[in-house]
């Protein structure tokens, strides 16, 4: 029997018709832009829940996590459907609906934190989830359109796809470099949601498809319309912050400084040794206590807020020196502009991150230095630890203080931890708070603001004890096998590990920080 083999030739590619009618570039263009615009919507969106969420860890891990679960949703479904659908139909409705949608967001989610708290989380994950899923299916329907065989596959899903991570790279930087610094929240979505209409029209035009393009259009209209309507707006949106200035009813000079919903700082622009806030008076007490009355200290500042207390320093100290490290600039033009900062003698006031502005100061240089920067409802992790610690001694001289404000409820676990990394950098530490949340009344903790002091000098506690009562704070003093007992098993934060946000109990009310 014989055997009869066929000759082999080389496979034919499977062709896939032609004539979709887009362009290499505006393919690209249409990739780029759609998955600049995912980012840029996933960044303002945590500027837009800070005010009501915190500036948390947790915070930015669900927004992450709701933005790439809708770039997985979206790239997953627009491939399937765009194989079952003429996909020139499918770009117009992804890029205006998700328009219309970006655009409304502001007033929804601050109409739905202000009439309906419960349902914020449900909203918020909404108005990122369905723009990012409908944006994040133009990569798989444009590569839809533009192969053309088999055999070009490969390059073709290579190079849409660099450029849709190109374009993402793009919507970070121009987000986080140049929008959120020179445009509010507000006016930097309904202007990707208009862009985002008028490309759907363009595509429209076109393609001859889908016209929806004046109902999209009235509801950006809509969106711009209540998003200056609704509450929960800023007076100024600075890069870190939505701040508001609040006049005192009962003190026509007095100012409150607030930031993201919550009170930062309070200053009567007329009478800077006007302290309302009582943790501020707690720290004047330290000081008062430690120091000689009247003389004259070099200060560091991590944090500025309004600058209370380096004014409060500088009208009762005379000749004292405050640097302050605060590292939104906005913030501090608004302490010029609005809280009544002028050129005060001995307030330098420096835009910097507080950890790199330690690392500049001269070893010994400093009386006291004041730990009072807060992001959101916590202090920025990298503050808080026995590294950063360990360079706010290298600058105090040998008989400096450390006076700090911290924020925690209830076990108080952030607190604690706090006070333990004092106590392995410090030879003494003291606490001072309300006698429940430091473990001085038999009342159940309820937590808010507690100050600490660290020192290589001892702390002198009748001194202190009598300086806050007299300020009429209601605080005591802890210090000692007392405090210890308070601080139990709490372990120091290092750089290695610091879970702040973790060890922060949630908080009840917004009051004062």
């Amino acid at each position: 029997m014989s055997l009869v083999t066929e000759s082999s030739s080389p496979p034919v590619a499977e062709a896939v018709p032609r004539g979709h009618g887009l362009g290499s570039r505006a393919a690209a263009v249409l990739v780029f832009g759609s998955s600049a615009a995912v980012l840029v919507v996933e960044i303002v969106a945590l500027r837009l829940l800070a005010p009501y969420l915190g500036l948390t860890l947790e915070t930015s891990t669900m927004v992450i996590g709701i933005a790439l679960t809708a770039i997985a949703l979206g790239s997953w479904l627009g491939g399937r459907v765009a194989d079952r659908v003429d996909p020139r139909r499918l770009l117009g409705p992804s890029l205006g609906v998700s328009g219309a949608v970006v655009a409304l967001t502001p007033a929804v989610l601050r109409g739905t934190a202000e009439w309906a708290p419960p349902a914020l989380l449900t909203i918020a994950s909404l108005t990122i989830l369905v723009p990012g899923a409908l944006l994040s299916a133009v990569t798989p329907i444009v590569t839809k359109l533009r192969l053309t065989s088999l055999a070009e596959t490969g390059t073709v899903v290579g190079r849409l796809s660099g450029v849709g991570t190109a374009g993402a790279i793009f919507g970070t930087v121009l987000t986080g470099f140049v929008l959120v610094s020179r445009l509010p929240v507000s006016g930097i979505l309904i202007g990707l949601g208009t862009l985002l209409v008028a490309g759907s029209a363009l595509v429209e035009w076109r393609t001859r498809g889908w016209s929806g393009t004046p109902a999209l259009t009235l509801a950006v209209v809509a969106g711009g319309l209540a998003a200056t309507a609704v509450p929960g707006g800023c007076d100024v949106e600075t890069r870190y912050h939505c701040a508001r200035v609040v006049a005192d009813p009962d003190r026509d000079s007095g100012r409150t400084l607030v930031l993201d919903g919550l009170r930062h700082s309070y200053v009567d622009i007329e009478d800077p040794t006007f302290l309302k806030f009582t943790y501020v008076r707690a720290i004047a007490s330290a000081v008062d206590a430690a120091f000689p009355e009247g003389e004259a200290l070099a200060a560091h500042h991590l944090g500025g807020g309004g600058l209370t207390y380096p004014r409060y320093l500088a009208a009762t100290r005379p000749g004292t020196r405050s640097v302050v490290s605060e590292i939104d600039s906005g913030v501090v033009r608004i302490d010029r502009e609005r809280l009544g900062l002028g050129d005060e003698t001995g307030v330098d006031v420096r835009v910097e991150d507080g950890r790199l502005g330690l690392r500049r100061l001269e070893t010994g240089s400093r009386d006291l230095v004041v730990g009072d920067a807060f992001g959101g409802v916590s202090v920025p992790w990298h503050l808080t630890t026995v590294e950063a610690l360990a360079d706010v001694r290298r600058v105090l001289d040998e008989d400096g203080l450390y006076v700090a404000n911290l924020i925690d409820h209830g076990d108080l676990a952030f607190a604690r931890a706090e006070a333990a990394t004092l106590a392995e950098t410090f030879e003494h530490v003291a606490l001072m708070g309300e006698p429940a949340d430091i473990g001085l009344a038999p009342a159940a903790a309820d937590g808010g603001n507690l100050v600490v002091l660290a020192s290589d000098r001892p702390v002198d506690p009748r001194a202190t004890q009598e300086a806050l009562d007299a300020r009429r704070t209601g605080w005591k003093i802890a210090t000692g096998d007392g405090l210890a007992s308070w601080i139990g098993d709490a372990r120091p934060l290092t750089d290695d590990h610091a879970p702040v946000d973790q060890l922060l109990q949630p908080y009840g009310s917004r009051g004062s920080r």
